[in-house]
């Protein structure tokens, strides 16, 4: 059974998301450069099941990833304060999370079998059980895009997707994989 796009985006259209498109998963582009910056810059790195290297290798990711043939990048935008309040503009991620999830439980509902990679490296529990035990809420934890490799600001200029606009305003993506 084939996902009904039409239907779907009637759903996605009671939701606040600024921008989406739906595309073929080989014209995503991965790099190890991506993999790196989270290594060396984010605390997450090692100490989350949705994160490297408990995701496995970028090469790993791009074959899960291209095992789902249909992918939809969608964004959400939030205004802050001050941009530079690092602090403040993460406080914003919760709603962006929240319609990942509803969109990745509307395409279920349709059959499809979804992946769904977006903001976070899973704020679920206060203590990822990684590496001690397995994830408690697999279902529910939701990988960062960039953990898989993926140059996500690439696909928004190939598709025209903003993301840069003035002003004190936050752009959030996520990339639902599905195939079904």
């Amino acid at each position: 059974m084939d996902v009904d796009r039409a239907l779907l985006e009637r759903q996605m259209r009671e939701l606040p998301i600024v921008q989406y498109e739906f595309f073929d998963t080989r014209e995503l582009t991965f790099s190890s450069r991506v993999r790196m910056v989270c290594q060396s810059d984010c605390p997450r790195y090692g100490a989350s099941w949705a994160c490297p290297p408990a995701v496995g290798t970028v090469e790993e990711c791009r074959e899960r990833c291209l095992g789902y043939p249909c992918a939809l990048l969608l964004t959400t935008m939030n205004e802050v304060d001050d941009i530079a309040d690092m602090e403040g503009t993460l406080a914003t991620r919760g709603g962006h999370e929240e319609v990942t999830h509803r969109v990745n439980a509307l395409l279920r509902s349709q059959g499809a079998e979804t992946y769904p990679l977006s903001t976070e490296s899973c704020a679920v529990c206060d203590r990822c059980t990684y590496p001690d035990a397995p994830c408690r809420f697999p279902e529910r934890m939701f990988p960062c895009v960039e953990s898989h490799g993926i140059l996500v600001l690439e696909l928004a200029e190939l598709f025209g997707i903003d993301f840069q606009p003035q002003g004190n305003i936050v752009t959030w993506f996520s990339l639902i994989l599905y195939r079904g």
